[in-house]
């Protein structure tokens, strides 16, 4: 008979192997891109307003990084990123931050930022990068076509997000280096657009990038969905003002996710507590019964919930 210390190291090694294989083999074809070399962008002064002015010339001074990116990727004959990069440089793209390294670095914004009383931003999950950028933006678009005039949506890939089949995935690492870029970036955009209502909406790996900032984002909304977990026992312990909201559809792989946080030896793997189970406390709302990747797809349940509390309105008011 195995002494009790091997059963219980072979059992964390089980768990482990099964956290590790719930989040990667449903998306296995996604790992994230070999990095492509880009220039180090200008650096960039605070905006501290969001004024028409302010912004266009913000929006100026990012499309010249996004072409300078766009020249270095050509030149070393990366079709596939220079696509993408293309795509970014047009006019009608709006970006309030770029960064084309290391899979690249993005704050773009959809709809009238400088007029805008609600105001989402989107924290994407793993593998989204700009090779990947299309999947973000298309979920962006959808939001701002739903919710309509006198809103903004800014899609933030501001960090380095995991590939979806890595350790990287199942451990807090990356969020951890992520958090203080995004409580820098919403303090940043709060200060420039004052008495907006702003909502963080966070996807996958991305509703544990949040969780890790909760404390310091002064939002009204926290939103996690499709997510495998925050680290954090209950809603309280993310230590935010915010009403911390949790959804979940009824095709989404994540549910299989086991919501286990092991400490091992050399790191702590998984994320612990369902967002929507009861025991989390979180506002748990109606995403319908769309997969991982279909929370803001146009039509779907997930959509209109989502768009009614960026708007103020999920709980009956306005």
């Amino acid at each position: 008979m195995a002494s009790r210390p091997h059963t219980r190291r072979l059992r964390r090694a089980l768990l482990t192997l099964l956290v590790t294989a719930s989040v990667a083999l449903p998306v296995s074809g996604a790992a994230r891109p070999a990095a492509v070399a880009a220039p180090a962008p200008a650096a960039l002064a605070p905006l501290v307003a969001a004024t028409p002015a302010a912004l266009d010339a913000r929006y100026a001074a990012t499309r010249d990084a996004v072409r300078d990116a766009l020249r270095m990727a050509t030149g070393h004959g990366d079709r596939r990123r220079a696509d993408a990069l293309r795509a970014m440089a047009g006019p009608g793209r709006h970006f309030l931050a770029f960064d084309g390294r290391d899979g690249g670095r993005t704050a773009e914004v959809f709809g009238d930022l400088s007029g805008a009383a609600r105001i989402a931003v989107l924290v994407p999950g793993a593998g989204v990068d700009l090779d990947h950028y299309w999947r973000l933006k298309r979920d962006a678009e959808a939001l701002t076509a739903e919710l309509g005039e006198g809103s903004a949506v800014v899609a933030w890939l501001g960090y380095r997000t995991p590939s979806t089949v890595s350790p990287d995935a199942v451990t807090a690492g990356r969020a951890d280096e992520a958090a203080p870029r995004l409580v820098s970036f919403v303090r940043e955009l709060t200060e420039a657009r004052p008495g907006a209502r702003v909502s963080l909406l966070c996807h996958s790996y991305g509703s544990v990038v949040c969780a890790r900032g909760a404390s310091g984002l002064l939002v009204a909304d926290l939103v996690l969905y499709g997510s495998p977990g925050t680290g954090a026992a209950t809603a309280e312990e993310l230590h935010t003002g915010a009403t911390v909201r949790a959804g979940r559809g009824g095709g989404d792989w994540i549910a299989h996710v086991p919501h286990v946080r092991l400490d091992l030896a050399f790191t702590t793997v998984g994320f612990g507590t369902d967002p929507v189970a009861p025991e989390f406390g979180a506002k748990v709302f109606d995403a319908g019964d769309g997969g991982h990747s279909d929370y803001l797809r146009p039509g779907s349940v997930s959509l209109r919930s989502l768009a009614r509390i960026v708007a103020g309105t999920a709980d009956g008011r306005g």
